[in-house]
């Protein structure tokens, strides 16, 4: 392991050229190609501002044991990509996208981010954009960019296999109102909009009809098999993955209301019921419980139903097959984790009421119920990172694996001392983890832990500038791991404390793998 951590350059202008306005999809200035930028760091010449993220080479294209192969997937199903060692584990800048021109105060919401093989995308505000994996890019060096009618509400994690997803947005940007109930299907290599559809709006309350006030429900979309589903208070409507058509529609009953919908392998919509118990306190946890379908993708037909518990104050969804729901037992925090049978019935529950664990699902105001970044489901295991440890100093934790079918623990990964490890998602049968420096002397890592033999691969190390710290936050940012490169990406941005301050801030970060020591 290097002795001391790389060169981090401090951002400039002249890193990205003259800023660029307008709707065009290239930018007017100059562009710093990264392969550029590393051929003069490894030539021992550092340029206006380049940076490098650096490693070592561990013989990562020599794992022991085997992965599962992927799975043939075909345009209309959601994608699930088994990634697989590369061959140095030199970690280099594979993207980055910064802004210094947001004003004093400003804040601005960037729902949803999503990769290919080629392209990275990023919602902001009432617009997505494309950006070109291997760039530097600022505003204006898009590869394309899509213009919504309003602006972003709603989104899914998910893509299908050639690479589309889609996206809520409003009716428009201008009335005071402007309601949530636009789905659009987007092509994320080349920034096309498929099709759009409306779909109704509802109000907040055990009366599921049509509403025309301003509390309105927030509508939810995922994807599963050829079928993009809408939830939108008083029902749910699946659509036709290739042409937009409606291919059915279900109602929710009084007293209750589709409030969010989990995608993937399956198709899991959560209901929000009202009690008409008039003693019990409006908007409490005694007064709203939720219960779970299970739908066939092609009819919407409910396969099963599972009710939650009386006292469950939220309640997500990690996972639709195998069904795994996190609730949430008059916390916030997530208190148990609960696995379902095919017939929608308690398997194992796994609590973490004795605070030893942690498990976390995005709370915002989009609402993504399947989005929980520290929480990843395999086919026969979940796993979970317990809380930080200080000893001496020094911090560490582990990630633990928990029984599907028994709830009892299974392997045990240790982060090892002035590091954390964060689960990412399941890369066939291994976990893809981030290990994050605590002490930012050590690099960072993403590994695949494979929890039959114990045994850690590393995919790459790597380090971040100073700058770009804050996105590697999994709670407060979008991790994403495709065709073998690591992306942050935030949530949200905001500007400077004051008009006097020149502030780079970095929007998307892109990691890969780089060029063998001996090469």
């Amino acid at each position: 392991m290097p002795s001391g951590p790389p060169t981090a350059v401090e951002p400039t202008e002249s890193r990205h050229g003259p800023h660029h306005s307008g709707n065009g999809t290239g930018g007017k200035g100059p562009r710093k190609l990264l392969t550029t930028l590393l051929a003069l760091v490894l030539a021992g010449v550092l340029g206006t501002g380049g940076w490098l993220l650096w490693g070592r080479d561990g013989g990562g294209s020599e794992a022991s044991g085997k992965s599962q192969d992927p799975v043939a997937q075909g345009p209309l199903d959601v994608r699930e990509t088994v990634e697989k060692p590369p061959a140095s584990t030199n970690g280099k800048m594979a993207l980055r996208f910064s802004v210094d021109d947001l004003n004093p105060g400003e804040h601005v919401k960037m729902p949803g981010m999503w990769a290919t093989d080629r392209i990275l995308a990023k919602g902001i505000n009432k617009t997505l954009v494309g950006l070109s994996i291997g760039t530097d890019a600022a505003p204006g060096d898009e590869k394309w960019r899509l213009g919504l009618d309003g602006p972003i509400c709603g989104y899914t994690r998910h893509v299908t296999g050639d690479n589309r997803t889609a996206v809520l947005f409003r009716t428009n940007d201008w009335a005071e109102e402007a309601l949530c109930n636009q789905v659009g299907f987007v092509d994320l290599d080349d920034g096309r909009l498929l099709w759009t559809e409306r779909f109704p709006v509802s109000q907040v309350g055990p009366e599921p009809g049509a509403g025309t006030g301003t509390e309105m429900d927030r509508p939810s979309v995922t994807l599963t098999h050829a079928t993009v589903a809408v939830t939108w208070g008083g029902g749910t409507i699946g659509y036709d993955m290739d042409k937009g058509a409606t291919r059915w529609s279900t109602t929710a009953a009084a007293p209750c209301q589709d409030a969010g919908a989990a995608g993937g392998r399956g198709l899991i919509v959560r209901e929000r019921c009202w009690s008409a118990d008039e003693s019990l306190p409006a908007g409490s946890s005694q007064s709203v419980t939720f219960r779970l379908r299970k739908l066939d993708p092609a009819t919407g037909k409910a396969l099963w139903t599972y009710s939650a518990a009386k006292g469950v104050s939220y309640l997500n969804v990690p996972s639709t097959d195998p069904a795994v729901i996190a609730v949430s037992g008059g916390e916030v925090e997530i208190t148990d984790l609960i696995s379902l049978d095919d017939q929608g019935r308690n398997r194992a529950t796994i609590s973490l009421r004795n605070g030893a664990y942690v498990a976390e699902c995005a709370y915002d105001d989009h609402l993504v119920i399947d989005d929980c970044p520290t929480i990843a489901v395999g086919r026969k295991q979940v796993f979970i990172r317990s809380k930080d440890q200080v000893e001496k100093r020094q911090t560490s934790n582990w990630i633990i694996g928990f029984d599907l079918a028994t709830g009892d623990t299974t392997k045990k990964f240790d982060s090892g001392q002035g590091a954390l490890l964060y689960p990412v998602r399941m890369s066939g049968d291994r976990l893809l983890a981030l290990r994050l420096s605590e002490d930012h002397i050590a690099p960072n890592a993403l590994v695949a832990l494979d929890p039959g033999t114990g045994e850690e691969v590393p995919h790459f190390y790597f380090e971040v500038p100073f700058e770009a710290r804050l996105l590697t936050s999994t709670k407060q940012n979008d991790v994403v791991v495709q065709d073998g490169r690591l992306f942050f990406g935030a949530k949200a941005a905001d500007g400077p404390a004051d008009a006097k301050t020149k502030q780079w801030t970095y929007l998307v970060l892109g990691i890969g793998s780089g060029r063998p020591d001996n090469s």
